[in-house]
């Protein structure tokens, strides 16, 4: 088999995308399309349902894929059995663009470069920016809240809403409940400044350190959190139209990077795709 055909085949299936993975492959959608059509023809099986809207795994696909996953490892262990030094990749992310979903961007990135030594480092977008700027960062994936930098390959809009559990009621004459990241942190900002600009009270119960712990707040019903739709907790809802609270204004996901080598940039056009991907499931 073709190795290069079953990464295409792997990395569709968890980017849920030809267009997404040829990205991070750094080859076109129909390139991908023709790798995974010739694998196909060479087992004799049909591994993707192919629908105008979607990719979805065959029977068959779902099959094969665990042993696609341990041929590409150990492709990759024997290709790397000379390596006498392996290539460390600092990456420094903000709070509010990962949550549960980090599992997948970091498996995704090690499927095509599992030789990386990754280094991931957490925290708000003015201090990546500035340690990016200072060369302590590889790359940097932040929120971009102002006009003042346009460097930078955006990835996506990310769209925030007030977040809520289902079950989530606002005690009547006691001021909004607010679950929030620490300061400084330019989301909680964002979120203050249009509640106080609407004249709507407010008072923090719950300071977290990142989207999982706000997340865990919220869905336990104890609080609203601004958070971006793409990464709230599952089940939550946007309970700002029902509460009359004002809209928020939407976000681009940028990635900042300095790196040359086709390692890291392998990893980090994967990691821009995987994000990407998170996109259509919320």
């Amino acid at each position: 088999m073709d190795i290069e055909a079953v990464r295409a085949f792997v990395m569709t299936v968890d980017l849920r995308s030809f267009t997404r993975a040829g990205a991070a492959l750094d080859t076109t959608q129909s390139a991908v399309s023709l790798r995974i059509k010739k694998l196909e023809d060479a087992l004799g099986r049909r591994l993707l349902e192919r629908t105008p809207r979607q990719v979805r795994l065959s029977a068959d696909g779902d099959a094969f894929l665990p042993r696609a996953r341990l041929l590409l490892a150990a492709h990759q262990d024997a290709v790397g059995s000379f390596d006498t030094e392996r290539r460390r990749l600092v990456v420094g992310i903000s709070p509010h663009i990962v949550g549960m979903e980090l599992p997948f961007l970091l498996r995704s990135m090690g499927a095509v470069e599992p030789s990386l030594v990754l280094e991931m480092r957490v925290a708000n977008s003015a201090e990546l920016l500035a340690g990016f700027d200072a060369g302590a960062l590889d790359a940097a994936v932040v929120l971009r809240h102002d006009n003042r930098r346009q460097d930078g390959e955006t990835l996506l809009h990310e769209t925030f809403g007030w977040m809520a559990a289902p079950e989530f009621e606002p005690r009547a004459g006691e001021p909004l409940r607010l679950a929030t990241q620490a300061e400084p942190c330019s989301v909680r900002s964002m979120a203050l400044a249009a509640l106080d600009q609407a004249g709507i009270a407010w008072t923090e119960v719950f300071v977290g350190g990142g989207v999982t712990t706000i997340g865990a707040a919220v869905s336990a019903g104890l609080a609203v959190a601004a958070l971006g739709r793409r990464v709230a907790p599952a089940g939550t809802v946007d309970v700002g139209p029902e509460l009359g609270l004002p809209t928020l204004p939407r976000r681009e996901v940028v990635i900042y990077a300095s790196v040359t080598d086709p390692q890291a940039r392998n990893a980090l056009r994967t990691l821009g795709a995987a994000i990407h991907s998170t996109a259509s499931t919320r």
